[in-house]
């Protein structure tokens, strides 16, 4: 028999991966930081915290992987200094995710480069973060995606797998026309998440204009109804775009 081997090392080790708990086979690195006084009560209790701190990171990654983000952003990167309207302990309050358990939306209104994106994202972030799931789209992104399901018979599915994100995230809803069809399934998936799940919208647009974005003028009301009912309305306008700022400064 091979000294090296420990039995009852290697017991441990099978359960752990049975019970699923990975974390247990690094009992000796706990067992060293407590005092013989600590008992078996204590022993016990550290074991499992850092097993649940692992699921919980684990979990926060695969939710992040999963959202779609085009990139990494976090609230602590960004320049609230720049923002004449909105304020940064205002975003602080919207990180803690309370309107998503109230299933309440957010729209950002503001001029390009202002920082809507980045915000949303940061704001994703923290959500994947606090447990919630999320889901990022363009907004042209979001359309093509539901005609593209529509033609190969899997909308049912599309549509299910959205109802169950917590925060639907739909940017850029400012440059392209959307045709009849586009507009009448994104008004579809913004209606059934009215009351049920939360939004957040970012757009160049003030709501007198998303006429120009969508054919009919009464499915713009109704669904302009529905978004800013229980939202937070984002005044998101800065004098200058943040990424002029950026290309200037590398000139000098």
């Amino acid at each position: 028999m091979n000294k090296d081997i420990n039995p009852v090392k290697e017991t441990i080790k099978l359960y752990a991966k049975i019970l699923r708990t990975p974390t247990f086979t690094g009992y000796e690195n706990i067992a060293r930081q407590l005092s013989p006084e600590d008992g078996y009560d204590k022993f016990l209790c550290e074991m499992m915290k850092l097993e649940v701190s692992q699921r919980q990171e684990g979990g926060q990654r695969r939710r992040i992987k999963k959202s779609g983000f085009p990139v990494m952003k976090t609230l602590d990167e960004f320049k609230y200094d720049r923002l004449e309207h909105v304020s940064e302990s205002f975003i602080g309050e919207l990180a803690a995710c309370d309107y998503i358990k109230r299933k309440q939306n957010i729209v950002m209104i503001g001029n390009p480069g202002a920082g809507k994106t980045h915000l949303s994202i940061g704001l994703g972030m923290k959500a994947c973060y606090a447990g919630f799931n999320v889901r990022f789209y363009t907004a042209i992104n979001l359309a093509n995606e539901l005609a593209e399901a529509v033609q190969f018979h899997r909308l049912s599915r599309l549509e299910k797998s959205l109802a169950k994100v917590n925060l639907l995230i739909i940017d850029e809803l400012s440059y392209l026309t959307f045709n009849r069809h586009q507009s009448e399934m994104l008004f579809q998936i913004i209606s059934e998440r009215s009351e049920r799940a939360s939004i957040i919208i970012t757009t160049n647009l003030e709501f007198s204009s998303w006429t120009n974005l969508f054919e009919n003028e009464i499915m713009v009301a109704a669904l302009i109804d529905r978004i800013t009912f229980r939202s937070h309305i984002l005044n998101m306008n800065v004098k200058e775009s943040y990424r002029l700022e950026q290309t200037l400064a590398k000139k000098n």
